[in-house]
């Protein structure tokens, strides 16, 4: 009875399936096919045994990670940058997309939008050769002008302290026009008669933004801040090691534990290890994810995901 009513199912809504079919085929294939691969963490890889053939090891690859301190610095980097990313960008983007919706002019917000909207597609290697012309020691900008006024240059790619601040910055950039156009269609969808009663009501329209259109816009934030949050042990590598790279002196705060198994990788040629940190990251994030659905059922039960 089950099997025919699923095979009514399909027929009946045959072609809504055949257009899931190829987003289902990416998710099988790059999301689920790989977690395979984490039975390298677990043995001592052998490129010419595979990775059945080879030989089981237990927790040893993961010794590799967790007997120094380098673990601490690099969750401690992604957690930190992670959430200034995401509070502070999802911040700022709702701060646009409200200040969108004021713009009177159909045609002057649709040029705002597309100018918010355009550092989205900038590479992240274009941004690096952009932080090199402006902070380099040399020839940077910045460094030209000081000289100029008669200061000492600044090595800004030694002093790591400046760098949380100037990654965030350079993560609102280049997101907050594209999360804004995201909460821009949520605020379209409320119904107008709500601003109509409010407006009688004598509210301004400050009033209004706090009492209407925040509250009915905290289901798409709730949404993208779980999406943010279930990768919040996954650093943006393109982003890090774009504009990072190699830097030794900047690892104190920037090296993150997708930098970290990256350049483990690279050095030591060992799959083992670095799938390890991966499986490390992979149930770190599952754990997020259950522990902030689980605090979001508390507060406001019909948010949560599941």
């Amino acid at each position: 009875m089950g099997t025919s009513r699923i095979v009514k199912e399909i027929r009946r809504n045959k072609y809504l399936y055949i257009l899931m079919l190829p987003g289902l085929s990416f998710l099988l294939v790059f999301s689920y096919l790989p977690i395979f691969g984490y039975l390298l963490a677990f043995k001592r890889y052998s490129l010419a045994k595979g990775i059945l053939g080879s030989k089981w090891v237990g927790f040893a690859n993961f010794k590799f990670f967790f007997e120094g301190n380098d673990w601490i610095l690099v969750t401690t980097n992604t957690i930190v940058l992670n959430l200034l990313f995401i509070l502070l960008g999802i911040g700022f983007s709702v701060i646009l997309a409200l200040l969108l919706n004021e713009m009177g002019s159909l045609w002057v917000k649709r040029i705002a939008q597309s100018f918010i909207f355009l550092p989205y597609f900038v590479s992240w290697l274009v941004v690096n050769y952009m932080i090199q012309a402006f902070l380099d020691t040399r020839d940077g900008i910045v460094n030209n002008l000081l000289a100029v006024m008669g200061s000492q240059r600044i090595n800004f790619f030694g002093m790591p302290e400046l760098w949380r601040g100037l990654l965030v910055i350079l993560y609102i950039w280049k997101f907050a026009g594209y999360y804004s156009i995201i909460f821009l269609a949520a605020i379209t969808i409320i119904n107008p008669e709500y601003y109509d009663c409010a407006i009688v009501d004598g509210a301004s329209r400050l009033q209004q933004i706090r009492h209407i259109t925040l509250p009915l816009m905290m289901p798409t934030i709730t949404v993208i801040l779980f999406l943010s949050l279930g990768r919040i042990f996954y650093g943006d590598f393109g982003m890090i090691y774009g504009i990072v790279g190699d830097n030794s002196l900047l690892f104190s705060t920037t090296d993150v534990i997708d930098t970290y198994c990256y350049r483990a990788l690279r050095v030591f040629g060992d799959f083992s290890k670095s799938s390890a940190v991966t499986l490390y990251q992979a149930a770190m994030g599952v754990v997020t994810v259950v522990l902030f659905n689980w605090l979001i059922k508390k507060i406001q039960p019909e948010f949560r995901m599941f």
